[in-house]
């Protein structure tokens, strides 16, 4: 009896050492220093090939492995600002386990990494007063479901003052979720930091979950017309008339800016297009021999602009749609930047947006 147990503590001591040999280190990634270089690190000793896919550059960077199994890919210089990043194991895309700061999205799996500058950004987490962000829930009659919506309340806010606040409605882009603006885009330290430098009027800034699948993609337009303002003009002390209402959103939310904003101009004095993609059964039906009322529209708008990076995939889109607003004699605002169809020009275009509405 005595030889079998010490056969089994033999047998458990040798199998705790076998597990804590092949477990992973602990990894510091991604790292950054304080001259911009940024340190990605992956443990994956069964691996044959480990990339690393990040909008900092536009191929990806091959990683090389030590005898510990760490693959490490270094880049220098990088340009202040945050990005999102994936390793490719042997071809299957991933997030970095190492990495808590996570790419909100339903489709693909991305982390993020944030290069902070000398001088502040935009998103830049600063010693202002800051904000507030709430998570609610809605009954969408629309669309038969209770859906959540994120709500951003500025610094002071009070739901009992007599004070009212105009609203942002602010939509995210195709796969990304009701928390990508803040967890990705930052629109909350954005309309922090510009409130705080007197660039932004406070506003509440509502942001809704834009995809309605398998539902038509129509059924938002009625979905934030029919449920979503009215919820929050009754749970929130906010302007009920178009001159304090605004509405943005990127790619397909900027699409669905389009859509919702300039068939109800009687609603929203501001539209703030992102790149909007706009190949879509709801798009050619608003606009496909569309014969508006242009006088009527640009009396009720007092901003509308489209944005877009030169480098942007939908760039020739939006110039074909700007054209076309153009030839129907509406007033809007092109803003053309360099880059691409990428989150760190969405808060680009926002902080431009908080800086022009409400004024």
């Amino acid at each position: 009896m005595m030889i079998k147990n010490s056969i089994l503590s033999l047998l458990l001591c040798l199998s705790l050492y076998v597990a804590q040999s092949q477990r992973a280190p602990r990894l510091s990634s991604p790292e950054v220093d304080k001259n911009n270089t940024v340190t990605f690190r992956h443990y994956a000793p069964d691996a044959k090939e480990v990339l690393v896919n990040t909008e900092i550059r536009k191929e990806p960077l091959v990683m090389t492995k030590n005898d510990q199994g760490v693959w490490t890919a270094t880049i220098t210089k990088v340009k202040p600002d945050i990005y999102p990043y994936s390793f490719r194991v042997d071809g299957v895309d991933m997030a970095d386990p190492n990495n808590t700061y996570v790419f909100e999205n339903e489709r693909f799996k991305r982390s993020i990494v944030d290069i902070p500058g000398k001088k502040p950004l935009a998103h830049a987490l600063r010693n202002v007063p800051h904000g507030k962000i709430s998570y609610r829930y809605y009954d969408s009659k629309t669309l038969g479901t209770t859906r959540r919506l994120l709500v951003y309340t500025p610094p002071g806010f009070k739901s009992q003052d007599s004070k009212k606040y105009p609203v942002l409605y602010l939509v995210h882009g195709g796969s990304d979720t009701e928390e990508t603006w803040t967890k990705v885009g930052k629109a909350n330290l954005i309309a922090d930091n510009l409130i705080a430098d007197g660039k932004a009027t406070p506003m509440i800034i509502v942001m809704p979950y834009g995809n309605v699948r398998p539902a038509p993609m129509a059924d938002f337009t009625k979905d934030v017309i029919n449920d979503i303002i009215p919820f929050i003009e009754t749970n929130y002390p906010v302007y009920s008339d178009a001159a304090y209402r605004a509405i943005a959103g990127f790619s397909v939310g900027g699409g669905q800016t389009l859509n919702i904003g300039l068939t109800n101009t009687d609603t929203f004095a501001y539209i703030c297009s992102y790149a909007p993609y706009t190949a879509t059964e709801e798009f050619a039906k608003n606009f496909t021999d569309w014969q508006p009322d242009a006088d009527k529209i640009n009396k009720n708008l007092k901003h509308f602009s489209i944005s877009v990076g030169k480098d942007d995939f939908l760039y020739e889109s939006v110039k074909g749609n700007l054209a076309m607003f153009k030839q129907k004699n509406i007033k809007v605002t092109p803003i053309i930047v360099s880059g691409g169809h990428t989150w760190m020009n969405c808060k680009l275009f926002l902080a431009n947006s908080l800086e022009q509405i409400f004024k």
